[in-house]
C-alpha cells in the first residue's frame, strides 16, 4: 500500500526538542487514562496504551509516577476528549484532538490557530471521513514473515507490515491496537519504536512552495496549544 509514516517519524525525531511540551501532554493523558479505570496498567488497558507511546517517548518516570499518584488522589480534574476538524491552504484538510479542563478556551484557540494561519474550520465530520484510523507500531530486529505469521496465528487483520529504514512498521485498525501489541510482546518484542494511534488520509494532496510554508505555519500553531494532543492532516510532506 506504500503508506508513508512521515508525520509519526517526524515527532519522533523532534522529540528532544520540545520535552516539556510533550511531557506535559502526556501527563495530562496519563492522568485521565488512570482516572478511567484502576491506576494501574495491568489492569487497564487504556492507560497501558499510553505508557507504552510515553516510552517511546522517553517520558520520564517521575513524569509518568506523579500523573498516576494525582489520579490516585483525591483531586478531581474533568477533561473533555474533542475533536475539531478544518482546512488549510489549497484544501488541505486538518484533523485536530485535544484533551481540555476548558471547552471555551480550546475551541477559541483552535479557531484562532486556524484563522490566523491560512486555514479556517469546519463542521464536524466535514474531513473525518476521508481518514483511516489505525494503530502504528515500529519494531526493530524482527523480519517482516515472522511477524506476519504471528499477526496470522491471532488471527489480526493487520493492514499492513513494511520495513521502512531499520524498522518494521506494522499498521492494522485501531481497535485492534491492544491485541497486535499483546501478540509482539509475547513473542518476545520488548521495545517498541513506535506504539502510535494515527488518523490516516486515504490519499495525500502535494502543496507549492508558498502553500508548504503557510501549512507548516498552520500545524506548528495548532500544536503548541497546550490543550492539543495531537494534530493529523493529508498533506504530502
Amino acid at each position: 500500500m506504500g503508506r508513508k509514516w512521515n508525520n509519526i517519524k517526524e515527532k519522533k525525531a523532534q522529540k528532544d526538542k520540545n520535552t516539556s511540551r510533550i511531557y506535559a501532554k502526556f501527563g495530562r493523558e496519563i492522568y485521565v487514562a488512570a482516572k478511567k479505570g484502576e491506576p494501574d496498567p495491568e489492569s487497564n488497558q487504556a492507560l497501558k496504551a499510553v505508557l507504552d507511546r510515553a516510552k517511546t517517548y522517553s517520558v520520564p518516570k517521575h513524569i509518568i509516577d506523579k500523573a498516576i499518584d494525582k489520579a490516585k488522589g483525591n483531586v478531581e480534574e474533568t477533561f473533555d476528549e474533542l475533536r475539531y476538524e478544518g482546512f488549510g491552504p489549497a484544501g488541505s484538510m486538518i484533523i485536530v484532538d485535544a484533551l481540555t479542563n476548558n471547552v471555551n478556551r480550546t475551541a477559541s484557540d483552535v479557531r484562532a490557530a486556524f484563522g490566523k494561519n491560512g486555514g479556517n474550520m469546519g463542521q464536524s465530520g466535514s474531513v473525518s471521513y476521508l481518514f483511516d484510523d489505525l494503530c502504528v507500531f515500529g519494531i526493530k530486529g524482527f523480519s517482516e514473515d515472522e511477524v506476519l505469521e504471528w499477526m496470522l496465528e491471532a488471527e489480526i487483520d493487520v493492514e499492513e507490515i513494511e520495513l521502512q529504514d531499520d524498522t518494521l512498521i506494522i499498521t492494522a485498525p485501531f481497535e485492534q491496537f491492544h491485541s497486535v501489541r499483546d501478540t509482539l510482546e509475547q513473542n518476545g518484542v520488548e521495545t517498541f519504536e513506535i506504539a502510535e494511534r494515527n488518523l490516516a488520509a486515504q490519499s495525500e494532496l502535494k502543496l507549492s512552495d508558498d502553500d508548504m510554508q503557510t501549512f507548516e505555519q498552520l500545524i506548528d500553531a495548532l500544536e503548541e496549544l497546550e490543550d492539543v494532543q495531537n494534530v493529523y492532516h493529508n498533506v504530502d510532506e
